[in-house]
């Protein structure tokens, strides 16, 4: 997959957990862009039927996201889970139903390996880890390149030395869950463009620059600091073809404040402020994905209920520039305004 060669150099976020439709992914590669299908949370055969549906929207390339392996279960992890799913009973009880079972899996990776080494897709990436080289050479003895997404150098050389063809380089602004190889609370945080350069200058491989890019502006920014295209997420939760759901959207379409927090998932991600996280924030214990089972049936309650108080609302710092309108003009409005955004900043510098 070249990079250089995409018409508009824009990667559609993965946006795990609805959001991802095949009709989204598709969109976006038809209007130049490079589509994702999120594999996370799924079973391997509703991926399948996934990139199946895709197929028959579109002949151009896209990519398939899947969460490595998770880390092993944090020792006397057990005891914060059992305290934690106390606290969600009568959370619970708020929407009739029960918390649900915090088991610890590795939500079917290896059953989505074996799909996608026989499905062959252009792209395979991986969020919450760096797997290992034999998986790496087993997708590209299937022709499929491999990213990895990572947040700093140290791991950037990781994914490297395993064999990566490219790198999403995921700044502290981006919504939803950091893309952090270990959730260890004292990493450092670091913003897009101090990790794209840190990371550039590390690695010589094509980097993906992803988190709190919504506009034109932001896709030169990137580009101008090294990267080889802008991944965008929030941009596109409000377009027709995304699964976002009715809460989500009208949340998205406010201006409230994003925080991170592990209350909905276990592990750190960031989304709009509500109810849920400013009650459970402090007491969520880093348990991924003991954590997101634990609270999965609580979440799409209150989405079939409507209510935005108790669902992860995962966005971006700067989604309040994202507008509602077809996937396909904004990846289209996105290039145009970055080509317009360099222009005027070469007259500057001349």
């Amino acid at each position: 997959m070249d990079l250089d060669q995409l018409p508009e150099p824009i990667i559609q976020a993965p946006l795990a957990g609805g959001p991802s439709t095949p009709k989204l992914a598709a969109a976006v590669g038809e209007a130049g862009g490079f589509g994702f299908l999120a594999a996370g949370y799924k079973t391997a055969g509703a991926v399948r039927e996934d990139i199946r549906e895709l197929r028959s929207l579109t002949d151009v390339p896209f990519g398939v996201n899947v969460f490595a392996l998770p880390a092993p279960a944090p020792p006397g992890g057990k005891d914060a889970i059992e305290r934690y799913a106390e606290r969600m009973r009568a959370e619970a009880a708020r929407y009739g139903v029960e918390p649900g079972d915090a088991r610890h899996d590795d939500d079917g990776y290896e059953e989505k390996l074996d799909l996608l080494a026989n499905e062959r897709v252009a792209v395979v990436s991986f969020t919450f880890g760096c797997p290992d080289p034999a998986v790496v050479e087993r997708l590209h003895e299937v022709k499929s390149d491999v990213w990895v997404t990572v947040t700093n150098p140290a791991e950037a050389v990781q994914a490297r030395d395993a064999g990566a063809d490219a790198l999403v380089v995921q700044g502290f602004e981006a919504g939803g869950h950091r893309g952090y190889f270990e959730d260890d609370a004292r990493a450092e945080d670091l913003g897009l463009l101090v990790a794209l350069r840190l990371t550039a200058v590390e690695v010589d491989l094509p980097l993906v620059a992803a988190g709190g890019i919504v506009d034109g502006a932001g896709v030169a920014a990137v580009l101008c600091a090294g990267a080889a295209a802008a991944q965008i997420g929030s941009a596109l939760m409000l377009t027709p073809e995304a699964g976002t759901a009715p809460a989500h959207r009208q949340a998205l379409s406010g201006a409230g404040p994003t925080r991170l927090t592990r209350a909905f998932s276990g592990r750190r991600a960031r989304g709009i402020a509500n109810r849920f996280m400013a009650k459970y924030g402090d007491h969520a214990p880093a348990a991924y994905p003991d954590v997101h089972h634990l609270t999965s049936p609580i979440r799409a309650a209150a989405r079939r209920a409507g209510d935005a108080d108790a669902i992860n609302l995962w966005a971006g710092q700067a989604y309040r520039l994202a507008r509602e309108e077809p996937a396909g003009d904004v990846v289209r409005r996105l290039g145009a305004e970055a080509r317009t955004a360099v222009r005027d900043t070469a007259r500057r510098l001349q």
